[in-house]
């Protein structure tokens, strides 16, 4: 398609306010396959840890066939919105079902246990503060796309969730030519990642952004090791390059620091060749993300410094943790995420700060937007942990009592969480982006990326 077409449908899409809930999801998908038998179905594809049913759509009858997944980390309920449109106009357009050609398997909610964790903060106020106090998301190795199967050197991972499960099963049934796994990111530019080389991709995806008035995300890659195509377009990262990378930047087993599997991408190439898109979208920036000017630091010392922000942020946060971890009486979901938190984070920035020591690309001035990436953003997303540990106490007082550690706990904890968060606040001059413009960028390139995949 090109994307002077492409951006016509953009113009049609609602200009959403708040996000939908699990059983608003639900609720619109069945409405669809009412108002629309002969052309949608909803198809049983499994169900969640918790016994909720997970339902695809399933959407036209063409030779291709496409998988569409939103919310694999259930605090990214962008692609929710997305498929909410996408699946309605494709019920009523058959001529843009015939001009793609695919039949489509669209599943608006994949992890319904974890997004309903999440929906404290989904009709709003869009704040980076009341998105932190209500934010959930699981540790590594209980997020739907990275519990795939893996045999990789020394990590074996063979124990997927039934989330995971669930896409398992429509990978091998249907060996999908084109597959989205629907993710956003918090903070920062558009960004995208891709399966393989597709320069026909890289300018309509940058035109596509800028359509939205929206910046590319020109600071740090969000992995050291990301292959990188085009401004602001990478390869969709195996586990395989994760692993090395902590291997070569700490010498120790990365298979203790990694726990979960591989992604939904890797795992779909045993069966087929699809080709895989990932748009990540923020919910809210600054313009500095964009800027490319250069800055007044030299990018090992911004880097540096932004680590040691970090240890210090979670240092706090595990001597809270300490101080009460004997009372946890709880398998609270927050908890995990903590804990994973906690025993891992070590390794993770011990491999960054050899990486940025020793790769010569760092010894470069950095630009605006690689230093802000580097001081700022991180700030914002290690608030969302403190919003889980505050969450994570208040469950255990909620079921056991407050004790003097409980509450000295959480008294510290809420403190540091309204003091970084005000200062956030104020030191990010963010933006809040449209939920409109979000689902336009997510669905331009779905149509973008369809469009390349079926004439591979």
């Amino acid at each position: 398609m090109k994307l002077d077409s492409i951006l016509d449908i953009l113009n049609d899409v609602p200009d959403y306010q708040v996000f939908l809930t699990v059983d608003e999801l639900k609720a619109s998908a069945r409405q669809l396959a009412q108002e629309f038998p002969g052309v949608v179905e909803v198809l049983p594809a499994g169900q969640s840890r918790q016994g909720d049913p997970i339902e695809a759509l399933k959407i036209g009858d063409g030779p291709k066939t496409a998988l569409l997944f939103a919310m694999p980390h259930p605090n990214e309920p962008i692609g929710s919105m997305m498929l909410e449109y996408l699946s309605r106009r494709l019920a009523e357009d058959g001529a843009l079902r015939e001009s793609l050609g695919y039949t489509w398997y669209l599943i608006k909610c994949i992890d319904p246990d974890g997004t309903r964790l999440n929906e404290g903060w989904f009709k709003g106020p869009f704040s980076i503060t009341n998105y932190a106090r209500h934010f959930y998301r699981p540790p590594g190795f209980q997020q739907v796309e990275w519990t795939f199967p893996v045999d990789y050197k020394t990590l074996h991972f063979h124990d997927p969730l039934p989330e995971t499960q669930a896409l398992m099963t429509l990978i091998q049934q249907r060996t999908p030519d084109f597959i989205y796994s629907l993710h956003n990111s918090g903070f920062g530019g558009v960004y995208f990642y891709i399966s393989e080389e597709a320069p026909p991709l890289y300018e309509p995806f940058k035109k596509l952004v800028h359509s939205q008035d929206l910046p590319l995300h020109l600071g740090e890659p969000e992995m050291p090791y990301a292959v990188t195509y085009a401004d602001a377009v990478f390869q969709v990262p195996p586990v395989s390059q994760s692993y090395d990378f902590l291997q070569e930047q700490t010498g120790t087993d990365p298979a203790e620091v990694i726990k979960g599997g591989t992604s939904s991408f890797d795992y779909a190439r045993t069966f087929g060749d699809p080709f895989s898109l990932v748009c990540e979208m923020p919910y809210f920036y600054n313009p500095s993300i964009n800027d490319t000017s250069p800055s007044d630091t030299v990018r090992r010392d911004a880097i540096l410094e932004g680590i040691a922000i970090a240890k210090e942020d979670v240092s706090f946060l595990k001597a809270q943790y300490d101080s009460i971890k004997d009372e946890l009486t709880g398998s609270w979901p927050f908890r995990y995420s903590i804990e994973h938190l906690l025993e891992t984070f070590e390794q993770h920035l011990a491999a960054q700060e050899n990486w940025a020591r020793t790769d010569p690309s760092t010894a470069e001035t950095a630009t605006v937007a690689e230093k802000f990436d580097s001081l700022t953003i991180g700030k914002f997303y290690r608030l969302l942990s403190l919003g889980m540990f505050v969450r994570m106490l208040d469950a255990q007082i909620a079921a056991t009592g407050a004790s003097p550690a409980l509450s000295a706990a959480r008294q510290a904890a809420t403190s540091a969480f309204d003091e970084r968060s005000a200062a956030l606040e104020a030191e990010l001059a963010y933006e809040v982006i449209p939920i409109k413009k979000l689902v336009s960028v997510q669905l331009g390139s779905a149509l973008l990326a369809a469009d390349y995949a079926a004439g591979r």
